[in-house]
């Protein structure tokens, strides 16, 4: 059965019994602070479990896409090296949400495996946690399962989200490969063998767990199961290893060609099959590499395969060449990944060049430092060196030395590299707390799509993290209302400000946030007393409301703009929108020409110029996902969404909206918006910059800013032009002929400069000592530009024939030195050892090749440092 098949029958098996087939989503969790990466089922459906979402189903049934290479759950290391570790892999899952719970999820399952896939009985050993006598009961009475096959398990059979939050016991069923295969059931001591191979896992949600450990029954117990379509895939198709089924077995083959190897049994190749998967998905849903976090683990990923592929003889860039063979094993049950290959390709290949540009260079290091090994462990310096300065991740320098039977002295490499490590460390930090939450019942209406003003309840009053009943001296406080016209920063787009006013009093709303289902207003009370449950006026700043929406209405225009001009690769990253700009942040793997942004600022513009009406509709997601309507980054979204249409179709009015095509733009968004594009006025990108590698950030500005900041420029403009005497149409020739004669004028000082320096060391000679017989100069150059020692330095060295010379310069408080010693004399005396002896005596640092180097330190050291250089090469060749 081909692993195609089984993700089909799996989903349907669920579909018959009224599960809502839900499609993968995201490697990168939407709003989810607690996770590196999407690593199971369940995680979409997280806030179903914690009870903060409904929607129209209560079973759900998927085939999730989920990485498992950085924090809590890391595979990275076993993969390549066992039958069924994988960075990337395929969840099949069945959930429940205050539907059915453990008899009817342990029903599905093993008639699905026994019924549906006709696995033998005598083949699957089931496991329950040892508390959960329920389950129990279910296998031995219900299923009727052989008894000899079945474990109680500790911990290892208990599931929970993460430090809090929903959990509970688990049943767990696995496969036996047979009597020739090593290895022991479930809960003996050689369990870590390939025989018995997990398939299939049920998670009992019962439980919640707080901060301080405790657990209380959740109101609605639930179920979350999962099953790697990849074991199930092996043992269907009669194979041992996941490495032999279908999909891999076709992906090993074209790597195997790709690089030129034959041997098809080779651990590095099954490295290199398994990480094409996890780097071409983790790129496809945004993630670009990068030195922290999401990117620096993708990094991580791509380098360990380049090694490998390295090691296989792979010669200059090859990874890049395995995302087609991907596509057509993968492509078509995920269209997208086939849209994307030719970013996903350019953004490989040039992570490869990158990298192999110093792989070289790095393995030489690292087999000079091996040569010298006297024991068994590659010291931490080392492991820092390839680190720091070769771009070696540590996992990599761990796969060279689990190859040579070595070990690694990790807590050596971290003493070296304490900044570094926490910054590597950082992707795994993330946490939360699901037990501290605002704890207040029901939730705010938002009203202030059509209106500014509105007359709500205060239900809470918090001052100082506590709740209050009310208030009625000046100051710092939130306040919670059962409906409001306030916008709550959500999508990138900044809180609301303004007033809430009653009779006799008056609070100031500085901000406007979120907290579970509630809008809390930050501000100040100025005037008067509150009470909770009496009712006040909501006044939203029009003047800030409006230029929000201007710069939110264009950031929309924007993120189509650029599609268009840069590809359908560009994917928000992040936005920020409030009354005084808007900032958009987008995957991109080099800076944007100056054509570009024209064209993009250009075709923005247009369709302000075209003034159409912005529709909005409220429709099924599905609904508006077929229609097209792009979802934003970091974004969570219900069983119904909000779509905000531009273009020429809108003006045509909203019941038109979803069956036409010819729009321009089509998001989901619970954002506030301009009535029609001519609202926003103008459009000015006033910036275009990187913020890590592969994103790219443009800041810009409508309405009034807009026209301010073209005013101001014009008026540069003309200031400079005033200044190079020349009208505005020749302004940009006359700079840049003013531009070219100053570099000529600073090449021709240089050259004077390097003129006197080589002059007056040639004054110098007379100053030459001999030590030892050698030939030394050490002096201080006065009135000589600092880069200008190296060329005296080479002009003294080749006139003195053989010798060694060091010359000096002090500018302000830095001193300068530049050392060279002639080829004859480099066995004796190294310039890079004496300029790092030299530069440490005046609290500096240096160092260079054996024939010349260079270094620094503080100016008011310099003379004790020269003449401790002398005794150091007097004691060097005695």
């Amino acid at each position: 059965m081909k692993i195609a098949a089984i993700r089909q029958a799996f989903l349907k098996y669920y579909q018959d019994l009224d599960h809502q087939i839900v499609p993968s989503s995201s490697l990168v969790p939407g709003n989810d602070a607690t996770l590196l990466f999407t690593n199971a089922g369940m995680v979409q459906f997280k806030d179903l479990f914690l009870g903060d979402e409904e929607r129209s189903y209560k079973r759900a049934v998927s085939s999730q896409r989920c990485v498992r290479a950085g924090g809590k759950h890391n595979d990275l290391e076993n993969v390549g090296y066992t039958a069924r570790h994988h960075t990337f892999f395929e969840m099949l899952g069945n959930f429940s949400f205050g539907d059915y719970f453990k008899q009817d999820a342990i029903r599905f399952a093993w008639n699905f495996l026994t019924v549906e896939l006709g696995l033998p009985e005598e083949k699957l050993w089931v496991t329950v946690h040892h508390s959960d006598a329920e389950a129990e009961k279910i296998w031995f009475e219900e299923i009727g399962i052989n008894q000899e096959r079945f474990s109680r398990l500790d911990e290892d059979n208990f599931w929970s989200m993460g430090d809090t939050g929903p959990c509970g016991p688990c049943s767990e069923i696995f496969y036996d490969h047979g009597e020739d295969i090593w290895g022991g059931p479930p809960g003996t001591p050689e369990e870590d063998g390939d025989r018995y191979i997990e398939i299939w896992n049920m998670v009992f949600m019962q439980f919640n767990r707080d901060s301080s450990g405790a657990m209380t029954p959740l109101p609605k117990q639930s179920i979350d199961t999962g099953m790697g379509l990849e074991r199930i895939a092996a043992i269907l198709q009669n194979v041992h290893s996941n490495y032999e089924i279908d999909l891999f077995q076709h992906l090993l083959k074209a790597t195997a060609q790709v690089i030129g190897t034959d041997d098809m049994e080779s651990k590095s190749l099954r490295v290199i099959v398994d990480h094409i998967r996890s780097v071409s998905f983790l790129i496809l849903d945004g993630v670009m590499p990068s030195n922290e976090g999401r990117g620096y683990v993708l990094r991580r990923i791509m380098r360990r395969a380049i090694r490998h592929g390295n090691k296989l003889g792979a010669q200059g860039s090859f990874f890049n060449k395995l995302v087609a063979p991907l596509v057509i094993e993968m492509g078509e049950a995920y269209p997208d990944l086939a849209a994307a290959q030719s970013t996903i390709e350019k953004v490989i290949a040039k992570e490869e060049i990158q990298f192999v540009k110093t792989l070289d260079q790095g393995m030489r290091i690292l087999e000079q430092d091996l040569n010298k090994l006297s024991g068994k462990t590659i010291p931490g310096e080392t492991i820092f060196k390839l680190y720091d300065t070769f771009g070696f991740p540590v996992d990599l320098t761990g796969d060279i030395a689990r190859e040579r039977n070595l070990e690694m002295d990790i807590s050596g490499f971290e003493n070296a590299m304490e900044q570094q490590r926490m910054r590597a460390r950082s992707a795994s930090s993330f946490s939360v707390d699901y037990s501290h939450k605002l704890d207040i019942p029901g939730q705010t209406q938002f009203e202030g799509y059509d209106k500014l003003n509105h007359t709500g309840k205060i239900v809470a009053i918090i001052t100082d993290g506590q709740l209050s009943e009310n208030i009625s001296k000046p100051g710092n406080v939130q306040l919670v209302l059962d409906s409001t016209s306030f916008y709550a920063e959500s999508g990138g787009q900044a809180g609301d400000h303004g007033v809430i006013e009653w009779s006799g009093g008056c609070f100031e709303v500085s901000d406007t946030l979120k907290q579970g289902n509630h809008f809390v207003h930050h501000g100040k009370l100025t005037s008067g007393s509150l009470t909770v449950g009496d009712e006040v006026e909501t006044l939203v700043s029009p003047n800030l409301r409006s230029n929000s929406a201007k710069n939110h209405s264009a950031t929309h225009l924007l993120h189509e703009a650029m599609r268009r001009v840069l590809g359908d690769h560009v994917i928000q990253k992040g936005s920020l929108v409030d009354p005084q700009r808007l900032r958009f942040d987008f995957s991109h793997p080099e800076p944007v020409s100056t054509d570009q942004l024209a064209m993009i600022e250009s075709m923005v513009n247009k369709e302000i110029r075209d003034n159409t009406l912005v529709a909005v509709e409220n429709m099924a997601i599905d609904k508006a996902k077929a229609a097209g309507a792009m979802a934003l980054f970091g974004e969570k979204y219900g069983e119904q969404v909000r779509v905000v249409t531009m273009g020429s179709v809108a003006a045509h009015g909203q019941e038109t909206l979803i069956s036409q095509i010819d729009v321009f733009s089509l998001e989901l968004c619970g954002g506030t918006h301009v009535e029609r594009t001519g609202d926003i006025g103008a459009f000015i990108i006033t910036s275009e910059s990187g913020v890590a590698s592969g994103v790219r950030r443009v800041e810009a500005l409508t309405g009034a800013a807009a026209s301010q900041w073209l005013a101001s420029t014009c008026m540069m403009l003309s200031t400079v032009s005033g200044l190079v005497k020349a009208n505005r149409e020749q302004v940009t020739d006359k700079v840049q002929s003013i531009i070219e004669k100053n570099r000529l004028l600073e090449r021709e000082l240089d050259q004077l400069k390097a003129k006197m320096a080589a002059s007056q060391g040639s004054d110098l000679l007379s100053q030459v000592q001999e030590i030892n017989g050698i030939k030394v100069l050490i002096t201080q150059l006065e009135g000589v530009e600092p880069k200008s020692l190296r060329d005296a330095m080479d002009q003294l060295r080749n006139q003195l024939g053989s010798g060694v010379v060091m010359l000096a310069v002090t500018q302000d408080d830095k001193a300068s030195i530049v050392a060279g010693v002639t080829k004859d004399l480099t066995g004796k005396v190294k310039a890079g050892d004496l300029i790092r002896h030299t530069a440490s005596s005046m609290s500096g640092k240096g160092g260079g090749r054996p024939d010349m180097a260079q270094g620094g330190g503080q100016a008011d050291q310099l003379t004790g440092a020269l003449e401790s250089a002398k005794t150091w090469i007097q004691d060097q060749l005695s």
